[in-house]
This record gives structure tokens, C-alpha cells and sequence, in this order.
């Protein structure tokens, strides 16, 4: 473990559950801080900022029960911050993260170095998604505390770097906490990115297969279903690169010649962007190149307990090379 983890003292693995569009809520953040890991959601979660403060409410109250049951601390939770001028939210759900002091602030789509000072005047730390040097390089001249390099074959907005130069490329400029994101889903992945160089590991396709989680049970039997191969990379769906399910894309009636084409996809009209990105994420299914490993839905208790026993026997396995080589 390095001490670029600022979590390293709550944490029972170096994980982050990752913020997923209409996936992530309280149940799932609250259970997996619980179980010792990072849980996240996005404020876009929430249609509306009132709702927004109110899951807070919600998270920290549920926290703080647990805290006083079990007399021992559990790990930090935190919060996705879509900065671009298509979120017209960020002013107002930036007050009410500074309100509440949310421990971690996960930007994605810009990185705006007020926002950073605003989230470390409490003493907040700010991570940022980067599929590349250019924006990684602009993130950390604002100041953020993170980098979470989103590699190739990951769900949601991914890049196209393969995760071992991606790391190394971070860390020749940056000293502060790198994640990685992309194709995780047991605790060996979480060892092989501790061994790349990562401080942290970010998943989350894993984690729309857990009973906490919002996703329905078609989406989750498609993840099962599903292999690498089954994952489309396209921008079609909502203007910028991302990975969905190949049958979700499908039974849309969006063809290979339709993801393929650099225009995006008109899926309706809508009142307004942030309508038009809900409707795109919620009939058209994402996913990382990690569904290849995901044969079930289980509880994140469940879940969290077989990543810490795959992650000590592979690092064991790791340790025993050396009396080899």
C-alpha cells in the first residue's frame, strides 16, 4: 500500500465503487463504505438539487448509525460532479457538497480550479476522470488531489490507453493519488493495478451486479450473458466515446452501421440536455470489457469479501515469485 492512498486507514481493499448514471444511490454507497470500501454516486442521480441534499442527509445519517453501532469508522463516500455547461446544476450542487463537506468530489468533463478550492476549503479532496495526457495535465494544473485514468475497455465515458503506459505516462508529471479505471471486477485486477503502479482501483461495472444496486434484473442478466466482445465503444449514443452492450443496443434497433457512424443517434427530443443524456443511458445499457468475469449479482457485503480473499491470494502468489527470481 502507498501513502498516496489518503483512505488507506478506512479501507479494508483500495477500492473505489465508481459513480454510475441512474445506478448508483444511497443503499449502494452506504453498503459499500460499510464493507470498508469507497462508495460513489452522481448528483445527476437526482433529478433535482433538493434531491440531491436529501441523499446526502440520507448517506451521512445511515453512516453515522453505523459508526455508533460498531464503534469503528467507516470508509469516506463521494460525489460526481458533471462541470460542463450542459449541467446547469453545478453551482447549486457545488453549495450543498461544500455544505455537507462531502469527503471526495469526483469531477468528470472539466476540471475548474474554483471548484477545487471550494472543495478543499473544508478540506475535501477533488479526483478527476482523464483518458488522456492533454486533460490530465489541465486537471492537475487546477489543483485536483487525484487522477483517475479511465483505460480502454472501461464502462461509461472510457478512453483507448492501455492501462500500463497510461499509469506510468501519470506518473512521470503528477505526485498525487492515480486510480485506475477499466475491465475490474475481481480481486486479482485490483492486485494487477496496485502492481502497474495505481493507488487506488476504480470498478464499476462490477458493481451494477450487487442487490443494492438501481439497475434492473434485464440489465444484470445482460452482463452475465455477456462477454468482452459484447462491449461497443461508440459516440453515438450521447456525443462523446463510451462503452455499452451490444444487445441493449440491439433491441434499441440501432445497428452496427448506426454505432459505427460518427452522428449521434437522435433518441428523441428532449426538454433539455441533461433529459435527453438520462434517456440515452437508460434504454441504451453501459458496461466495461470486465462483464467477462461477472456471473452473478450478489449482496456488496458478499461481493467485498471475495475481492479481499482474490486480492491476498494473488498478491500472496505475487510475494512467492520472489523466492523464484
Amino acid at each position: 500500500m502507498t501513502s498516496r492512498n489518503p483512505f488507506q486507514a478506512s479501507l479494508t481493499l483500495p477500492v473505489v465503487a465508481a459513480p454510475m448514471f441512474l445506478i448508483s444511490g444511497p443503499k449502494l454507497v452506504v453498503e459499500c463504505c460499510k464493507q470498508g470500501i469507497v462508495g460513489t454516486f452522481p448528483a445527476l442521480n437526482q433529478r433535482t438539487t433538493e434531491g440531491f441534499e436529501a441523499w446526502l442527509e440520507e448517506i451521512e445519517e445511515s453512516l453515522d448509525g453505523h459508526r455508533q453501532a460498531d464503534g469503528k469508522p467507516a470508509a469516506p463516500y463521494g460525489v460526481n460532479l458533471i462541470v460542463h455547461r450542459t449541467n446547469p446544476r453545478v453551482e447549486a450542487d457545488l453549495a450543498v457538497i461544500v455544505k455537507h463537506k462531502v469527503p471526495l468530489v469526483i469531477t468528470s468533463l472539466g476540471a475548474v480550479s474554483e471548484l477545487v478550492e471550494a472543495v478543499h476549503s473544508y478540506g475535501g479532496l477533488v479526483y478527476h476522470d482523464v483518458t488522456n495526457r492533454r486533460h490530465a495535465e489541465k486537471a492537475a494544473a487546477a489543483g485536483v488531489d487525484g487522477l483517475i485514468c479511465v483505460a480502454a475497455g472501461a464502462g461509461g465515458h472510457a478512453g483507448t490507453l492501455n492501462p500500463m503506459p497510461f499509469l506510468a505516462e501519470m506518473r512521470s508529471f503528477f505526485d498525487g493519488t492515480l486510480l485506475l479505471s477499466g475491465c475490474m471486477s475481481t480481486g486479482r485486477d485490483v492486485a494487477s493495478a496496485m502492481q502497474m503502479g495505481a493507488d487506488l482501483a476504480y470498478l464499476g461495472t462490477r458493481f451494477i451486479n450487487v442487490d443494492e444496486s438501481r439497475a434492473d434484473e434485464g440489465y444484470r442478466q445482460m452482463i452475465i450473458d455477456s462477454k468482452s466482445s459484447d462491449i461497443i465503444y461508440t459516440a453515438a449514443i450521447s456525443g462523446i466515446p463510451a462503452s455499452f452492450l451490444r444487445p441493449s443496443l440491439e433491441a434499441m434497433g440501432i445497428t452496427k452501421e448506426m454505432w459505427g457512424s460518427k452522428a449521434k443517434i437522435d433518441l428523441g427530443k428532449e426538454l433539455d440536455a441533461a433529459e435527453a443524456e438520462a434517456k440515452a443511458w437508460k434504454t441504451v445499457w453501459s458496461a466495461g470489457q470486465g462483464v467477462t468475469t461477472i456471473d452473478d449479482s450478489i449482496p456488496v457485503a458478499e461481493l467485498v469479501e471475495r475481492l479481499k480473499s482474490e486480492f491476498r491470494q494473488a498478491v500472496g502468489e505475487q510475494g512467492r515469485l520472489l523466492e523464484i527470481y
